[in-house]
């Protein structure tokens, strides 16, 4: 019996080692009796994705405290400490080896000393807790999108989590071949206190890509700890550039048009930039609202949902704006909320949620009642802007069918969206492939949220929407963009957003549900229904489509003035947009693509003709 087989056969009951051994990979059993030789667990529990099994997880999670039943039964709460509230990026790191270099945007570190500080970390971790042991795929099983993952950690909370949001993978790990590649993930919140990680000046996130390992320490946040999400993101980049794919922070869905027809989209924005919202518009389908892998399959651009749940901003969600979410969280469908209030009747409560605001309750601070103030005396909200809610995608409405198709579904659209407040028209069609990959997804920025730890509001380069996830240099990432479609002979159609366009009182001049008629008049672009306005950034809408689309899907009576004034093109932002991007890349990416430049300039060069021309800020019927 070989090293990994003695620490197995001591650390685990009978009934869990035979569990672990039905999986006949001995990189899973090594992975699995090192993790354990490091974290000295109490106890090690291996989940075989059964109903016991998945339901132990969940009551466990509520015995120890991570979870507190609702007054719904089939929901629970989780707090974070008030530390913990949203990923750590300046804790998030790469291990990389001597003399190697991701790029200038890109945390990291020499790799043998991250080990290192990994093995004084999680040393003896474990100790007096249970270890978790769990298998899931990512993308539809048995695909060639699949990507299989082992998640150990000692949070019941994180492990009933990923039950809600990844396809379960037990019995797929007992078939998979003894060499395929795997993601693999250890976690440990530390030492605890009322459920909460206490050492979180030690929180980290260390990324082992040489062994695709990614280590999580003190701390309990899912943006955190939940490593199939973005921290599998970052893994699978790197397989994507070695592969020829893409794996992007995307949502999919379905756009519905005439006599039944479905066009779908993959769509990139920013967290809390209505990236859900968009996904989940309604009178069309959802296959995921997140992540995608896309691959050229046949001549044609496929992509899948990484997922099967979602992990989703609740702040904003209203009955009114966001139905088909709003009925999900009032079902009897399981779901997590995290970092909320909960109300002495025992129901969740969440920033904007179109009732009356609570006096009093419990949160992420402990007993929270109005006025109450935090050591620096700053007025505590009644829930943190990034409260969350984790469900299944099973019990929505909106459900597409296409959602476990180990095909994936042909990608119409490609859309990029930020939160914009000056510069950006509602929604604009690229003139091509590279003029979209450059002018909106190599040049996206957008305003910070509450998602990460930081200032809100100060406006962030944020190229794909997955600068923070990128894992690989920056211009080689862009390359492969451009290279991505040389293959396809049906290329995406890529557009932009933008939702957050205000006037000069500070007011946004779209309303919430307008996003409704962007899609649509995107999807009517893909198969040719609609004309456009050539401007120099682009193809806009035409005044008369719009009026009719607003009338048709949303009985709103859309007025010239609106349409003047959110498609007016505003020459000295865009332009300083422009020299900004051409700024950053110069200045910090070493290997951007000479393509890149040239866009760019082109891109100038027909603002400035425009100035010229029609002056600074020149209306859309100017084009016609």
């Amino acid at each position: 019996m070989n090293q990994s087989m003695q620490i197995l056969k001591q650390a685990l009951t009978e009934t869990n080692y035979r569990k672990l051994l039905a999986i006949p990979n001995e990189r899973v059993h090594k992975f699995v009796a090192d993790a354990i030789q490091l974290c000295k667990p109490m106890k090690v529990f291996v989940c075989n994705d059964s109903k016991m099994d998945t339901e132990y997880i969940r009551r466990t999670a509520i015995a120890r405290g991570e979870e507190t039943p609702l007054s719904n039964p089939y929901h629970t709460v989780h707090f974070d400490g008030i530390h913990d509230q949203a990923r750590d990026k300046e804790r998030t790191v790469y291990l990389v080896p001597k003399d190697e270099s991701l790029g200038k945007h890109l945390a990291q570190m020499d790799r043998d000393d991250g080990l290192k500080i990994i093995q004084e970390r999680l040393n003896n971790s474990m100790d007096n807790k249970k270890m978790v042991i769990r298998f899931f795929c990512l993308g539809p099983l048995d695909s060639i999108f699949s990507i299989p993952v082992v998640q150990i950690t000692d949070s019941f909370y994180v492990a009933h989590s990923e039950d809600l949001l990844y396809r379960h993978g037990y019995e797929y790990f007992r078939r998979i071949p003894a060499d395929k590649e795997i993601f693999w993930m250890l976690h440990s919140s530390g030492k605890l206190i009322h459920s909460v990680s206490t050492d979180w000046k030690k929180r980290g996130v260390m990324i082992d890509l040489k062994e695709n390992t990614v280590y999580s320490m003190n701390t309990q946040y899912a943006g955190n700890t939940i490593g199939l999400k973005k921290l599998a993101l970052r893994l699978a980049i790197r397989k994507a550039n070695r592969e020829s794919w893409l794996a992007e922070h995307m949502f999919l869905m379905a756009i519905h048009g005439p006599t039944g027809r479905k066009t779908y989209f993959a769509g990139a924005f920013p967290s809390g930039c209505g990236k859900t919202s968009t996904s989940m518009v309604r009178g069309n389908t959802i296959v995921g609202d997140d992540l995608a892998y896309l691959r050229v399959i046949d001549g044609k651009v496929r992509a899948v949902n990484v997922e099967r749940g979602i992990f989703g901003i609740i702040r904003s969600v209203t009955q009114k704006d966001d139905p088909v979410i709003w009925d999900i969280l009032h079902s009897n469908q399981p779901a997590i909320f995290s970092n909320v209030l909960i109300t002495e009747d025992e129901n969740p409560r969440w920033l904007e949620d179109g009732l009356d605001p609570p006096s009093v309750g419990i949160n992420h601070s402990g007993e929270w009642f109005l006025g109450k103030v935090d050591r620096d005396g700053s007025e505590i909200p009644f829930a943190h802007k990034n409260a969350r809610y984790t469900i299944g995608l099973d019990g929505l409405a909106n459900l597409d069918d296409a959602l476990d198709d180990p095909r994936g579904v042909v990608v119409g659209g490609i859309i990029y969206g930020g939160r914009d407040q000056d510069t950006s028209v509602p929604v604009q069609q690229s003139f091509d492939w590279n003029h979209g990959v450059i002018t909106m997804g190599a040049s996206l920025e957008s305003e910070t949220t509450a998602a990460t730890l930081g200032p809100s509001g100060v406006r962030a380069f944020q190229p794909f929407s997955n600068l923070d996830f990128i894992s690989i240099p920056l211009g080689k990432y862009i390359q492969n963009h451009l290279d991505f479609v040389k293959t396809t002979k049906q290329v995406p159609e890529i557009f932009s957003v933008n939702y957050f366009l205000k006037d000069k009182k500070g007011n946004f001049i779209s309303d919430r549900l307008d996003k409704t008629v962007w899609l649509k008049w995107m999807a009517l672009c893909i198969h040719n229904e609609v004309d456009v306005i050539k401007t120099p950034t682009g193809y806009i809408p035409t005044y008369s489509d719009l009026k009719e689309l607003f009338r048709h899907h949303l009985a709103k009576d859309y007025s010239r003035d609106d349409y003047e004034l959110q498609f007016a093109i505003r020459v000295p932002e865009l332009l300083d947009k422009v020299n900004r991007i051409e700024n950053i890349y110069r200045d910090t990416v070493a290997d951007a693509p000479k393509l890149l430049f040239e866009v760019l300039d082109e891109q100038r060069n027909r603002l400035l003709a425009a100035q010229k021309k029609l002056g600074k800020y020149i209306t859309p019927s100017t084009f016609v």
